[in-house]
């Protein structure tokens, strides 16, 4: 098991969006702001995260986009009010990384690395050595892998942990609030 406790300042949080801070919707995209739901104890979660790590930022697939089915302007709209919302709650998200991209051979969609890469040009101080990856897809497992990053959670909000393979995670959590308060 890796060491929480060495966690600082000069740490990275990546954070998923669905299944890891809000609820999914079955068979669905969650389209609207009307539509997100955070789970439980994830706005304080993210407040805890932000006391603790020296970033935190969100890395999210949001193919309903490029499929027609989410408008831009509505996901747009959905990470401002949850920028929003995670504020009035004592929390920060630096900034929400999405791909709308279809094709799983994009190199910004999760596995890949496109998204964790921009991050780290944006925010230079990211070191992945020094980051955390939190999402509830074996995509969001691999895409940590791939970059390297030093610890690997995962929340087996969608898929049971037996469907991942060996070595892809570090640790399994049931919620966000249960990583916040392991640290």
């Amino acid at each position: 098991m890796k060491d929480l406790k060495v966690i600082d300042k000069t740490w990275t949080l990546f954070l998923d969006r669905d299944g890891v801070i809000n609820y999914e919707k079955e068979n669905e995209y969650v389209n609207k702001w009307e539509d997100f739901r955070f789970y439980e104890g994830a706005k304080e979660a993210i407040k805890k995260f932000t006391q603790k790590f020296g970033l935190v930022l969100i890395i999210t697939n949001q193919r309903g986009v490029g499929r027609g089915i989410t408008r831009l302007e509505d996901l747009e709209l959905m990470n401002e009010n949850l920028l929003k919302e995670v504020a009035s709650n004592g929390g920060k998200i630096s900034k929400i990384f999405f791909c709308t991209d279809t094709d799983e051979t994009s190199p910004n969609r999760k596995p890949n690395t496109g998204m964790g890469l921009q991050a780290q040009r944006e925010f230079p101080q990211i070191v992945f050595l020094k980051t955390m990856m939190i999402g509830n897809t074996k995509g969001d497992m691999e895409f940590g892998r791939n970059l390297g990053v030093a610890i690997n959670v995962f929340i087996p909000s969608k898929y049971p942990v037996s469907q991942l393979p060996d070595g892809v995670y570090d640790m399994v959590f049931p919620d966000l609030i249960s990583i916040a308060n392991a640290l």
